[in-house]
């Protein structure tokens, strides 16, 4: 089961990718970061099975994908506010995660080879406050990129939980860390879908059509 929900989700961001990408030299700024995530995601999945496929190890690649989220989501969120107040809580929310985290690998370089809790803590959580801030201010303007804002919340809330209980149950049975992984490769699913369904109400030729039709 596992497996196929696995390949399913990298199946879903691949297929994203590609769809965020043909738009990309149509769309805005925030598109075009957006775009750029995606692209890290492939990256980071495709060289951890060719890692994987030579036996090579691969976690410090989670820390490229756990940063690289932080700046790309972060900036994303940046692009998307208008109130240049609230663009310098974003900022100033990027600049102390990297910070915390320069200090916490120069106390401790080994770090770099294993999963770090306080980075996946910290870069996440980073990322949800960011998208609950353009939810909060979606109240009173255009829902942009609303479903793609939901699915980071609920993927990244539940994902990070589930890191965290996952390593205090290190010592628990096979079964409960497969159920962990399991879960964590649907809220993986679930996300994609989130994506694949932003992208056909808001950038499909469907769309755009659409939204010009009303504009004329």
């Amino acid at each position: 089961m596992y497996s196929i929900i696995a390949k399913l989700g990298y199946l879903f961001l691949i297929i994203n990718f590609i769809l965020y990408f043909i738009g990309f030299s149509r769309f805005g700024k925030a598109y075009k970061i957006f775009t750029c995530y995606l692209g890290l995601l492939v990256f980071v999945q495709v060289t951890c099975v060719v890692l994987l496929y030579f036996k090579m190890t691969n976690l410090y690649m989670s820390h490229i994908y756990f940063v690289g989220q932080l700046l790309l989501m972060g900036f994303f969120y940046f692009t998307l506010l208008k109130n240049e107040d609230h663009k310098k809580i974003i900022l100033g929310g990027i600049a102390s995660g990297i910070l915390v985290l320069v200090v916490h690998y120069c106390l401790d370089p080994s770090l770099f080879f294993k999963f770090n809790l306080l980075e996946i803590t910290v870069t996440s959580l980073l990322v949800v406050f960011f998208a609950l801030f353009h939810l909060y201010h979606m109240l009173s303007g255009s829902k942009e990129y609303y479903y793609i804002t939901v699915g980071i919340i609920i993927y990244l809330l539940a994902s990070t939980i589930l890191f965290l209980v996952g390593n205090l149950t290190i010592g628990l049975s096979a079964n409960l860390k497969f159920l962990s992984w399991t879960l964590n490769a649907v809220l993986v699913l679930m996300n994609q879908i989130f994506i694949l369904y932003e992208w056909k109400i808001s950038f499909s030729k469907k769309a755009v059509l659409q939204k010009q039709k009303q504009n004329n």
